[in-house]
């Protein structure tokens, strides 16, 4: 395997919901104040979006995100950060915050994911397929192994047969698509929704063994979130029919 490189880049942008209708009041209408929310990095576009539908449907709240991998978004929990809620890319972060004490709800899955070969425009590499990242003449991206996107990586490469041979392995996915919209790398495995996020800059190529690795997103309050009430409004947002509507428009499947 060739030296590995960590860059902690994340792409931002807000893509629309095709819907333009405010969400419905619920139970936690008359919540104010901020609510601070830890989502894995895959979610930046679509909580993004979110976010915005929420503060219209209760004008007295505003929302604050930290996308990042899950795993260190975790570590960050369970070291104290204030947090109000938690939206994982995978169980396993999830259920170490729920073993630290952290998270007393029952996470609930929201949406499902899953890998994608990622290419920039024009597939300058000829890139055709997983087998082509055992290869050593193309530039690689992968995510670490301790992040979602890099132990489901490594799930699907185990069931192909591949011994990836990456130049580079960053800290989140948003990080790996970097390297490919900038044509740093020939290839990367990065989510579906990330390919589609990302728009003419790439293109997706489909294998068979992403199937081995769908990937859980959980969500929950934290047991001790600063804004309990606006915390228990926003899951439950994220769990409605409105936002389910942002997420399979995004390339997520429903779970």
């Amino acid at each position: 395997m060739r030296a590995v490189a960590a860059v902690g880049a994340i792409a931002l942008a807000a893509v629309g919901c095709g819907t333009d209708e405010a969400a419905e009041p619920t139970a936690g209408d008359q919540v104010t104040g901020t609510v601070t929310v830890f989502a894995a990095a895959s979610l930046t576009e679509t909580f993004t979006e979110l976010g915005k539908q929420f503060e219209a449907a209760h004008p007295g709240v505003k929302v604050v995100y930290n996308f990042g991998a899950s795993s260190a978004l975790a570590e960050q929990i369970k070291q104290g950060a204030p947090v109000d809620v938690f939206a994982s890319a995978a169980p396993k972060n999830m259920q170490q915050v729920v073993d630290a004490g952290e998270i007393t709800a029952e996470p609930v899955t929201f949406v499902r994911n899953r890998l994608e070969i990622a290419v920039p425009a024009g597939n300058p590499g000829r890139i055709t397929g997983l087998a082509d990242f055992g290869k050593t003449e193309p530039k690689i991206a992968l995510c670490a192994e301790q992040v979602p996107c890099g132990a489901a990586a490594k799930t699907v490469f185990e069931a192909a047969g591949v011994n990836p041979q990456p130049d580079t392995r960053e800290s989140d996915v948003k990080a790996v698509l970097t390297k490919v919209t900038l044509g740093e790398v020939d290839a990367a495995l990065v989510y579906r929704t990330d390919v589609q996020a990302a728009g003419s800059k790439v293109e997706g190529i489909d294998f068979p063994e992403s199937g081995k690795a769908v990937n859980d997103y959980p969500v929950a309050p934290l047991a001790k979130a600063p804004n309990s009430a606006a915390a228990t409004a926003f899951v439950d947002f994220v769990n409605s029919e409105q936002a389910r509507a942002v997420f399979v428009e995004a390339g997520f499947d429903k779970p």
